[in-house]
């Protein structure tokens, strides 16, 4: 969890860390001036201080997340030209350590073939495409969903159909494949988002694809040619829109062990409505994937958390780390946001955790390590808490900047609340309700709550239910200028929202009655944009 200690701080300080080509394309990276300086941009209202978000324009989906060289690469969703979705490229941002990040050109743009949805990236070390070259670096290979407008206005079925691109240094340029698509439509409407991983035990490429409403997997030796294995899902789990962005990942339970986690995004249908994710917890044989635990499992509850993927080719040793879009197709195209529109979650690293029944393995999040050792500033351990009505823990910090991390164990669950507030009487509370057995996320006095029509339901209370056996309850919460997200008992209940209040929510607070905590820490969060 968040938990940080003044040992703990100084250890996460310290981290701060062949063959010819087949015939192809000439290059596509898309036209661009090198990438404006993030000093220039990133004082706005609402501005994210330590989430990533574009300098400017629109971002919705993570696409291609895959590490290499040393750099972590975050590709998304990107309108160059535009506030709101349409245009669709890939944006493209980097980074040493998962904490800071850097803007890069646009990296994919339009073709004749479409518009360029979202897919995946992986390091093909071995070659097996094809597309490397004697003394240049192993190729990566990006997998994307090629969106032909024109196909949608004939009212077609074969609107997607999935392409390739490489590089060749080490992701600053890109060439699209001559021979695109590498996987035609199979006659579904809504057919997209490959997640392309590498599976040594077949000694192949397995692709995930979302086919509306369910999953179908695809099988590969050399990333261009592909044939089908079979599907996932007609009849399980969740279905209240259109399932997107699916991810087949390892993931380790407590003990170290690999289960095969399906992680599935849907739009719309989330638990407090709008776009959410979901995931199956089961096993993969190569072919077939197969789940045990019926019923539906959401990997965070909040309104704001959706597409997330996991990065490929991460150092050996690291468990798997997810980042997802902190927004809703329900208003994300309406926050009063300028001159951009989006942030990213923090990436999270991910573990199956037990849950409150017997047998059954939970995905669990925590943010990534280093996030606070990086960036920590005005760090207060408080002893001894105690809890009556209202207690102020904004008056023990020097700066109270409203970017914050704070953690607190309850031993024993009972109702509370974390309230951030400013002077106009705006508020966002976070907490838990004994009675219920939720957590919840009220932002309906955050500040401007009518950018959206009523019914998009921002202002609507979101629940999440509590999914830990015993009483004792532990607590992290990462609030940055525009966001709040929750991790609560391990990570097994996540909670991720945003707010748009007036002026900075510089006010923090505990409410309960009678609520006696052992030690809150509370640290105040730099900025990791130069200024």
């Amino acid at each position: 969890m968040l938990k940080f200690t003044a040992a703990a701080l100084l250890a996460l300080a310290a981290l701060a860390a062949c063959q010819s080509s087949p015939t192809s394309s000439q290059s596509t990276s898309a036209p661009a001036a090198a990438a404006p300086s993030p000093g220039a941009l990133y004082n706005e209202p609402y501005r994210p201080q330590f989430h990533f978000s574009p300098p400017k324009n629109w971002m919705n989906d993570p696409n291609g997340l895959v590490y290499e060289n040393g750099t972590y690469h975050l590709f998304f969703q990107q309108n160059p030209t535009a506030n709101v979705a349409g245009n669709l490229h890939w944006g493209h941002a980097t980074s040493p350590d998962l904490v800071h990040w850097q803007p890069q050109p646009t990296a994919l743009a339009p073709d004749s073939l479409g518009l360029v949805f979202s897919g995946s990236a992986v390091l093909d070390s071995a070659n097996t495409s094809g597309l490397g070259r004697p003394g240049q670096p192993a190729p990566l290979v990006a997998l994307y969903t090629a969106h032909s407008t024109e196909k949608e206005k004939a009212n077609r079925q074969d609107v997607e159909s999935q392409c390739l691109a490489y590089s060749l240094d080490h992701g600053q340029t890109w060439t699209k494949y001559a021979h695109n698509p590498v996987l035609k439509n199979q006659g579904s409407r809504d057919f997209r988002d490959p997640k392309v991983s590498w599976h040594p035990a077949q000694k192949q490429w397995v692709m995930a694809l979302s086919a509306h409403d369910h999953v179908e997997f695809y099988a590969s030796k050399n990333l261009t040619s592909w044939v089908k294995l079979s599907d996932f899902g007609q009849t399980l789990g969740a279905h209240g829109g259109v399932w997107e962005c699916p991810d087949l990942v390892a993931v380790p339970d407590s003990a170290g062990l690999p289960h095969w986690v399906l992680i599935v995004n849907m739009n719309p249908g989330g638990p407090n409505g709008g776009s959410a994710t979901q995931y199956f917890v089961g096993k993969f044989d190569g072919k077939t994937f197969s789940t045990s635990q019926p019923g539906t499992r959401w990997l965070d509850y909040g309104p704001d958390n959706y597409a997330g993927v996991t990065w490929a080719n991460l150092p050996k040793g690291s468990r798997p780390t997810y980042i997802g879009w902190m927004s809703n197709w329900e208003y994300g195209q309406q926050v009063p946001t300028s001159p951009w529109r989006s942030a990213m979650t923090v990436p999270r690293t991910l573990t199956l955790r037990p849950g409150p029944r017997a047998s059954e393995l939970l995905l669990t999040s925590r943010p990534v390590e280093g996030l606070v050792g990086r960036l920590a500033e005005d760090f207060v351990s408080l002893p001894n808490v105690q809890v009556q009505g209202r207690y102020d823990l904004a008056r023990h910090l020097k700066h109270p900047t409203g970017r914050y991390t704070l953690h607190f164990n309850v031993p024993r669950a009972q109702t509370w609340a974390v309230e951030l507030s400013n002077g106009k009487n705006e508020r966002v509370l976070i907490g838990y309700d004994h009675t219920k057995k939720q957590y919840y996320f009220d932002r309906s006095q955050s500040g401007n709550v009518t950018f959206a029509p009523a019914d998009k339901g921002f202002t609507r209370v979101a629940y999440a239910p509590r999914q830990a056996r015993g009483n004792a309850q532990e607590i992290g919460l990462v609030i940055d200028a525009a966001s709040v997200e929750l991790f609560a008992d391990g990570g097994r209940t996540c909670l991720t929202g945003i707010f748009f209040p007036s002026q900075p929510f510089t006010g923090l607070a505990l409410q309960a009655k009678g609520l006696q905590l052992p030690v809150v820490e509370v640290m105040g969060m730099k900025s990791i944009w130069e200024k």
